[in-house]
């Protein structure tokens, strides 16, 4: 019997990086150029409005978390036992973003069918150069070139998924420039986050108690109300728009007359916090259940010395 090296085979030899990813150990500089690449002829055969097929388990800002990450893994399922779908802020502000992104990506590559990764307001060049995963890529590998690697990447990520053509889900919220999904679908996402206009609504809108359109205390994107949610899955034939991007004490929050819900991933968010996080899971019946999940236990995270935290990013 002959026995093909791992490195001949590129299924093997991207097992042996998912597998030393789970350790939590980051790949060299060269597998993650390597390994972005791959990504992008996946990723930009991908639609704006990215169909996904259910069961399907929906999650919300990751942040770095790898350890939190993990356990997400383990109390939801293992890739690819699981579909997931993933809503974006895979990097800033935890201490493993490198990890995280990394082995995400990697899922993506070695499983495009059975996970789908979003793009959120973080994954951008400009965000990550002040919230630190600029910062982790200098002190892991001593340049930028990962950093580059993955934020040009992050350009190709979708905008948007739609379970089932049902479940409309996307990072941040609703735009006063978008009335339909085709709107959504002619956008070109090719590029960073721009600081104004619909995809940049798509990644910083946040629902609201008031009615009608808002300005962002974020300054980015806009507020909508009840109302404009209503307007929306209506004419869309949607029933939900599931999104993530704010910080929900118990991981997940109705609003809008259970229209819209948030979803938020990453337990005791900034190591201070205090929140649960929580996951949705969609099952074959178009059923929803949420799973509540705690911190996973700390491993070696320095003390946090940083500021408390900016919620709105």
């Amino acid at each position: 019997m002959t026995v093909t090296p791992a490195s001949a085979n590129p299924r093997g030899s991207l097992d042996a990086q998912i597998a030393q990813l789970h350790e939590c150990k980051p790949l060299s500089e060269i597998e993650v150029r390597d390994l972005c690449s791959k990504a992008r002829e996946i990723l930009i055969q991908e639609s704006n409005v990215q169909p996904v097929k259910c069961p399907v388990t929906i999650c919300g800002d990751i942040h770095g978390q790898f350890h939190d990450l993990a356990e997400l893994f383990r109390i939801g399922g293992k890739s690819p036992d699981t579909n997931y779908l993933f809503m974006g802020d895979y990097v800033d502000r935890g201490y493993y973003s490198v990890e995280t992104a990394t082995l995400l990506v990697a899922l993506k590559v070695r499983y495009p069918d059975r996970i789908t990764i979003l793009r959120g307001n973080h994954e951008s060049r400009q965000i990550t150069q002040v919230y630190g995963f600029y910062d982790e890529c200098l002190r892991k590998y001593g340049n930028a070139n990962v950093w580059k690697s993955f934020t040009d990447l992050f350009d190709y990520f979708p905008l948007t998924a739609l379970v089932e053509r049902e479940i409309f889900c996307l990072h941040g919220g609703l735009s006063p420039s978008i009335d339909s999904l085709d709107n959504i679908r002619e956008l070109d996402r090719v590029q960073e986050v721009p600081h104004e206009g619909p995809m940049c609504d798509l990644l910083w809108s946040d629902p609201d108690e008031r009615c009608g359109w808002g300005i962002s205390p974020r300054g980015a994107g806009y507020t909508f109300g009840q109302d404009i949610s209503e307007q929306f899955t209506q004419y869309n034939n949607l029933s939900l728009v599931a999104r993530a991007h704010q910080l929900v004490m118990d991981g997940y929050n109705w609003c809008h007359d259970r229209k819209v819900v948030t979803i938020f991933s990453a337990p005791n968010y900034c190591y201070r916090c205090g929140n649960t996080a929580a996951i949705l899971e969609v099952d074959d019946n178009m059923g929803h259940t949420f799973i509540q999940f705690e911190p996973a236990p700390r491993r070696g995270e320095p003390d946090v010395t940083r500021r408390t935290p900016d919620y709105f990013l």
